[in-house]
């Protein structure tokens, strides 16, 4: 079993705790949204007021999870969620291990809280701005971490079906559905676990990934089909594109989920990357197979982190000027 150190001692201020908030990441994926609310459901069952807090909205195939319509979004509602997070008690900070990956405003909100902070994440370089941290690389997804968190807790008979396909979807998602190197047996016994609750597995996947709207099809045909580029002979292959492309194709959050996959999946390619535009940034994500650190590349470059072999990054020049130095830095990472 996981060790937690000091895990007794918070849990006694837990359940000490009048108000706990449970924030994540900006452009919250299905780990982050999935480990969020099963921690919800977990610490509800012990009849604590907890509040789920995000900065900015999930994708729409995550809106059939259970409670997700209960989720405080920051940009939407900036008042009532500041109020929130400064009468907690006990911050729990999931999938994220550093203040500026919330936003500058909810970042500002948590770091200068006198609550009790939590962080539960398994990213690399995990800041010091938290009471406790329980921060593993080796885990291959946050919801992973917050089932072995009820474990140490000897809790996880507590586990239902509720709590089930929240953590089922952050595995899955943040896996690439078991087959990214970080899956283990650990992984594989959690997931069994989490089928004995009665949980629907297929309906899972299918909420999830069969949720395409022609328009997001055309969307993604017309990126492979018209911005796909293959360069450094075949090893590294990229896909971006513009704000008027994504609207022409009536974009909507989660279109582009999984689209720099693609590109990775070319036979001889290694490291792959999506560019983004957006209103005030371009925004990136890289991924590689076996030996090129993609979090190297976007720390060093784009002010971004994360895996070895799946990071995210941004650009504040624009979309050409991200990708001119995309094409300039990249072969050194091969």
């Amino acid at each position: 079993m996981k060790e937690f150190v000091g895990i007794n001692e918070l849990w006694e201020k837990i359940i000490q705790a009048k108000h706990v908030v449970i924030t994540s990441h900006k452009s919250p994926d299905g780990d982050a949204v999935g480990s969020s609310l099963a921690l919800k459901h977990f610490l509800e069952k012990h009849q604590l007021d907890v509040e789920v807090v995000l900065p900015d909205i999930f994708p729409h195939f995550l809106k059939w999870l259970p409670c997700s319509n209960h989720i405080s979004i920051y940009d939407f509602h900036p008042a009532n969620v500041t109020e929130r997070v400064q009468r907690a008690d006990v911050i729990f900070c999931l999938d994220y291990n550093e203040p500026s990956r919330v936003g500058n405003s909810l970042s500002a909100l948590i770091t200068e809280s006198d609550a009790v902070k939590v962080m539960i994440d398994h990213h690399v370089d995990p800041a010091e701005f938290v009471d406790y941290c329980y921060s593993d690389t080796s885990q291959c997804s946050t919801a992973q971490m917050v089932y072995q968190f009820i474990e140490a807790l000897g809790q996880e008979g507590r586990v239902d079906q509720d709590i089930a396909a929240c953590l089922y979807t952050g595995i899955v998602t943040d896996s690439g559905s078991f087959r990214f190197s970080s899956v283990d047996a650990e992984t594989h016994r959690i997931t069994a676990r989490l089928l004995e609750t009665g949980l629907n597995h297929a309906e899972i996947h299918q909420n999830i990934y069969d949720c395409n709207t022609k328009d997001r099809l055309n969307l993604v045909g017309y990126a492979l089909s018209n911005k796909l580029e293959v360069i450094e002979d075949g090893k590294v292959a990229f896909v971006q594109l513009t704000l008027a492309e994504m609207e022409r194709f009536n974009f909507k959050k989660g279109d582009t989920e999984g689209l720099v996959n693609y590109a990775l999946s070319i036979q001889g390619v290694e490291i792959a990357a999506f560019f983004r535009e957006s209103e005030d940034i371009t925004k990136i994500s890289f991924r590689s197979k076996k030996y090129a650190k993609v979090n190297q590349l976007s720390s060093d470059n784009f002010e971004g982190g994360g895996h070895v072999h799946a990071a995210g990054g941004r650009g504040t020049n624009g979309l050409q000027d991200a990708v001119d130095r995309f094409r300039q830095v990249v072969a050194k990472y091969l």
